[in-house]
């Protein structure tokens, strides 16, 4: 017979492993073709214009803005999120990426979000071209804009290589994890 700390953990396996293949089913199932990730980009980026001024001054400076407008993330002590992205330079789509997650310990739930990366500098184009693959948190510094680093930034403050903004969260994700994201190249 089990011991009950052996037997939680095992539900908590089962139960992660279902919500997980569940919503990463579902993700692959409504993977859009290039044209249609292409608008849901733009429109992404149209929504986080218009709620955050900070956004919308970075991206004038931007050597090139890749977005991601719907990551699906999950988690029940192991979970993950997965999302497609577009690389924009200017007004031109030069790129397509997917931003994958692992993540383990005390979390539980779903959500969906969108967020964009505002690359500043030459270097973190350069990283992202030549790497197999972005691990946020290796590479360029990406400073996460949160409303108290909105109010602060101004295009003569912007000294890092990367800005990332989290937007338009839906659902709700409990989570004291410790996660690591990869960003990569994916052909479309």
């Amino acid at each position: 017979m089990q011991s009950p700390s052996k037997r939680l953990l095992a539900l908590s396996l089962a139960a992660t492993a279902t919500l997980w293949f569940g919503v990463i089913g579902g993700v692959a199932q409504a993977a859009s073709t290039a044209e249609e990730l292409n608008t849901e980009a733009a429109q992404a980026l149209q929504t986080l214009y218009k709620k955050n001024d900070a956004a919308l001054a970075i991206s004038k400076s931007a050597k090139a803005v890749l977005v991601f407008p719907s990551i699906v993330k999950a988690g029940l002590v192991f979970g993950g999120s997965y999302g497609e992205g577009v690389l924009n330079k200017g007004n031109k789509v030069v790129g397509y990426y997917n931003s994958i997650s692992a993540s383990w310990g005390l979390q539980a739930g779903a959500q969906s979000y969108a967020y964009a990366v505002f690359l500043m500098s030459d270097k973190a184009l350069t990283y992202l071209d030549k790497s197999d693959g972005w691990e946020l948190g290796v590479g360029p510094t990406v400073v996460v804009v949160n409303e108290g680093v909105a109010r602060n930034l101004s295009t003569s403050t912007l000294k890092d290589d990367a800005y990332a903004f989290t937007f338009d969260q839906q659902g709700l994700m409990g989570s004291l994890s410790i996660e690591g994201t990869k960003i990569s190249r994916i052909k479309r």
